[in-house]
């Protein structure tokens, strides 16, 4: 049995709603409720979107930016890149292309692994 078989009752049938517990999230509330750094998630579906990806990234946040509206040779998503490339200079920070459908743009201190984890 693995470990999602474990985590997820594989192998003993279906389960009911009276087996699992509603989470509050105010039980696991910790001293500070405000973060340093968010994750944003973003769609970039023309150059005005960019505005809001910059200002978070110069707030000290990250930022998943969905590309999917434009192709990688598009003129636009050039332009795009080029300068989501020099936020992530300025502010000391990283961004990469994953596969041909999201950006990630991180602010300073944050880099992201060009290495993909293994079992």
């Amino acid at each position: 049995m693995g470990l999602m078989d474990k985590l997820l009752g594989g192998g003993r049938g279906t389960r009911s709603t009276d087996e699992y517990v509603e989470l509050d999230l105010d039980d696991f509330e910790t001293e500070s409720t405000a973060s340093q750094t968010e994750v944003h998630i973003a769609k970039i579906a023309d150059k005005q979107d960019i505005i809001a990806i910059k200002d978070a990234v110069y707030d000290g946040d990250i930022v998943v930016a969905d590309i999917t509206r434009h192709t990688t040779s598009d003129r636009t998503m050039e332009h795009i890149s080029d300068e989501l490339k020099q936020v992530a200079r300025e502010v000391g920070g990283d961004i990469v292309q994953k596969d041909d459908d999201q950006l990630i743009i991180t602010p300073s201190g944050v880099s992201v692994s060009r290495e993909k984890l293994s079992r």
